[in-house]
């Protein structure tokens, strides 16, 4: 059951989660408490698989011929099941926010938890669909920010920006579809690329502090490992827009988060921190192979 259970919330995908947070916390500056960070974090992760369990659940007939080894439509986990834990996991994750950032981070994380549900509940099937998923990863970023936001506003728009173009990608991942999606998150991820390493460059440039300079070409470094590691994916499924290339590109999207966020640490002057970051990215793809990320 329990195996079943982290297949339906595709649990490993989690730790693309934290990043977000921590992504949001430097630009903000809040980085002083690590148990606030880590209260945040969890949170995030609680919310985020809550979203994984309602989006199976609110699918499960689609599911049944579309996706029939999934935990629902195989029988393995009832449709209860799967509400129930979507409605106790969005109410800890919740709770994980009032307790470790109060109510600036309550307030970010019930507009993460009601723009997921709303996505989740019909909202998918709308041309608002993949600027809802794109709100909740930037709202993610924000969460990190407490009640300092604008400052993250940055890292909440280049992460929420990749989440639209997977977004628009994932919609053809069973039968297939247009290049356009995969043309245009490939324009995106150029666009991210850029303006994230020419921030870092410019941080080096611009400080006379060795410390602060060495950041800016991690995060500059970082930004490129972002683009080579989601690039390609895009590029194929532009080509080719079947399902098995387009199911590869979100999934490679799904994972480019991680030097991403660590990129955009980076910049913020926590080197360390994204070094640390993107060390999570070879066991995310290990277990993507076990539990599918999509």
């Amino acid at each position: 059951m329990l195996k079943d259970l982290v297949e339906l919330v595709r649990a490993p995908a989690a730790l693309t989660v934290p990043g977000d947070v921590l992504a949001g916390a430097v630009a903000a500056g809040n980085l002083r408490s690590p148990a606030r960070l880590t209260g945040l974090a969890a949170s995030s992760v609680a919310i985020y698989w809550a979203g994984m369990a309602l989006n199976d659940w609110a699918d499960r007939e689609v599911d049944a011929t579309e996706r029939p080894e999934r935990p629902i439509p195989s029988g393995r986990v009832t449709p209860r099941t799967a509400f129930a834990l979507a409605s106790s996991l969005t109410a800890t994750g919740l709770a994980l926010a009032a307790l470790a950032g109060g109510r600036p981070a309550l307030r970010t994380s019930a507009a993460l938890a009601a723009t997921a549900w709303t996505y989740d509940l019909g909202g998918k099937n709308t041309p608002a669909g993949p600027f809802l998923m794109a709100a909740a990863r930037s709202l993610d970023v924000l969460v990190g920010a407490g009640p300092t936001r604008r400052a993250a506003l940055a890292p909440a728009l280049a992460i929420g920006t990749h989440i639209l173009g997977v977004t628009l990608m994932s919609q053809g991942e069973v039968h297939g579809g247009t290049p356009g999606p995969a043309r245009a998150a490939l324009t995106g991820t150029t666009l991210i690329t850029t303006t994230t390493a020419a921030g870092g460059i410019a941080a080096a440039l611009a400080s006379s502090r060795p410390h602060l300079s060495g950041a800016g070409i991690v995060a500059a470094t970082f930004a490129g490992v972002f683009a080579r590691s989601v690039g390609r994916a895009q590029l194929a499924a532009a080509a080719d827009p079947s399902g098995p290339n387009l199911r590869r590109a979100v999934g490679a999207g799904i994972h480019g988060l991680v030097p991403l966020q660590a990129a955009w640490c980076a910049r913020g002057g926590a080197p360390r921190l994204a070094a640390a970051l993107v060390t999570a990215l070879p066991l995310a793809k290990a277990l993507a192979r076990k539990v599918s990320p999509t």
